[in-house]
C-alpha cells in the first residue's frame, strides 16, 4: 500500500480501525480534536458507532460498556479531559475491560494552554484514579508510530484486558508524515469473557465492586501479577547509538527526535553520545538504563514538563550513574542549542574526571 500524508491525530482512527476498532465515544478538546473529527469520518462507514458523548465523564463509562459487551473501543482527549476520566479509568482497570485511551497532552495546570507538553506523565504512568491499578502506557515519537502503537495498544489491552493509554504530545498529534498501513484488516470478534448474558442469565458479570475485604485483596493481588507479566513480556524501547555513548540522552515523543539530532552533532564532533528512547512508559525500560549504566557516565534526561520521567530514570539508575534533567514547560521545546550546550558541558566535565582519574594513577 502506497503511504499516505496525514496528521497523527488523523493516524490513530484510520489505525484503529484497521486494528477491529467498533466503537468510539468521545468529546473535542484541542489538540486531540481532529482524532474525534476523523472517528466520525471513518468509523460510520466501518460498520462502527461513533457518538460525541455529553462530557469526558461520560465518554469514559460508555467505554466501560462497549468493552463489556467485547467491543474494541476507543476514545481520546487531551490533560484536562483526561483527568474527568480517571475514575472510569479505575473502574475499567478493576473490572479488567480492554479498552484504548488516546492522550494528546497539551500545556497546563488547569486549562494551561493548547501548546503541547508532557506534564500528564504522571497522571497516566502512575495511574491518576483512585486504588492500586496500572494502564499500559505506549509513547510514539513519529506519526507512523502512531499508527503502529495504536494497533499495537489493541492487541495489549485485550491481551491483558486492561486499558492501554497512547500517550503523545501535541506536536506529534498536530504533525503531517508520510504512513503505511497494513493491508489486511482484523476481523471484530466476540471474546469469551464479555457480557452475553440473556433473559434468564447474566452471562459474564463484570463489575469493579468487591465487597469482601478478603476477595477484594485477593483481586488486587491476580492484577499485580498480571502487571508483573507485562513488566517480563512488554517492556519496549529504542537505543541510537548508545554502544559506546559515554552521554546517554533519554527523552520521549516529540524530545526524542530533538535528543537524536544532538547526537549526531556531538558525534560528528567526537563525543561520545546516544539517546535512549522509552517507547513503553509503563512498563518501564528499566534494564535497559541497568545495562547503560555499567558503561556510560551520565544520563541526561529531557522533557516538556517539570521533571516526572526523570523519578523513573533515577529509579532505574539507582545512584550507578549521576542524572542529570533539563526542561522547558508552558508549551515551549527544548532548543536543540539548548540541549547541545549540555552536552558540550557534560563533555567537559567527564574529561576533566578522566584527566585528574590519569594524575592520581600516575601519582599513585
Amino acid at each position: 500500500m502506497r503511504k499516505q500524508l496525514m496528521k497523527g491525530n488523523e493516524a490513530v482512527v484510520k489505525s484503529a480501525i484497521l486494528a477491529g476498532c467498533r466503537a468510539f465515544y468521545g468529546y473535542p478538546i484541542t489538540p486531540a480534536t481532529e482524532i474525534t473529527e476523523a472517528a466520525a469520518l471513518y468509523m460510520p462507514p466501518s460498520g462502527g458507532v461513533f457518538l460525541q458523548a455529553e462530557s469526558e465523564v461520560a465518554s469514559i463509562n460508555m467505554l466501560y460498556g462497549a468493552a463489556s459487551a467485547g467491543v474494541r473501543v476507543m476514545t481520546s482527549s487531551s490533560g484536562p479531559g483526561i483527568s474527568l476520566m480517571q475514575e472510569g479509568m479505575s473502574y475499567l482497570a478493576g473490572a479488567e475491560l480492554p479498552c484504548v485511551i488516546v492522550d494528546i497532552t497539551r500545556a497546563g495546570p488547569g486549562l494551561g494552554n493548547i501548546s503541547s507538553e508532557q506534564g500528564d506523565y504522571h497522571q497516566v504512568v502512575k495511574g491518576g484514579g483512585h486504588g492500586n491499578y496500572r494502564t499500559i502506557v505506549l509513547a510514539p515519537h513519529s506519526v507512523q508510530e502512531m499508527a503502529d502503537l495504536t494497533a499495537l495498544a489493541f492487541e495489549l489491552a485485550d491481551r491483558y484486558r486492561n486499558p492501554v493509554v497512547l500517550l503523545a504530545d501535541g506536536f506529534i498529534g498536530q504533525m503531517m508524515e508520510p504512513v503505511e498501513f497494513p493491508q489486511t484488516a482484523v476481523e471484530p470478534r466476540m471474546p469469551g469473557w464479555a457480557v452475553a448474558g440473556t433473559k434468564e442469565t447474566r452471562g459474564n458479570f463484570l463489575t469493579s465492586l468487591v465487597l469482601d475485604n478478603d476477595g477484594l485483596e485477593k483481586h488486587q493481588l491476580d492484577l499485580e501479577a498480571k502487571y508483573r507479566r507485562v513488566e517480563e513480556c512488554e517492556v519496549r524501547a529504542e537505543e541510537w547509538q548508545t554502544e559506546d555513548a559515554e552521554i546517554v540522552l533519554v527523552g520521549y515523543g516529540i524530545v526524542a527526535r530533538i535528543l537524536k539530532a544532538v547526537a549526531a552533532e556531538a558525534r560528528a564532533n567526537g563525543i561520545k553520545v546516544g539517546v535512549l528512547r522509552p517507547i513503553t512508559l509503563y512498563p518501564f525500560p528499566t534494564k535497559n538504563f541497568q545495562r547503560l549504566a555499567k558503561t556510560a557516565r551520565v544520563f541526561v534526561v529531557v522533557e516538556m514538563s517539570n521533571g516526572q520521567m526523570v523519578e523513573d530514570v533515577r529509579l532505574a539508575v539507582n545512584g550507578a550513574r549521576p542524572v542529570e534533567f533539563f526542561s522547558r514547560v508552558g508549551g515551549n521545546v527544548p532548543s536543540h542549542e539548548e540541549v547541545l550546550g549540555i552536552v558540550q558541558q557534560q563533555a567537559g566535565r567527564i574529561l576533566s574526571e578522566m584527566q585528574l582519574e590519569e594524575e592520581r594513577m600516575t601519582n599513585a
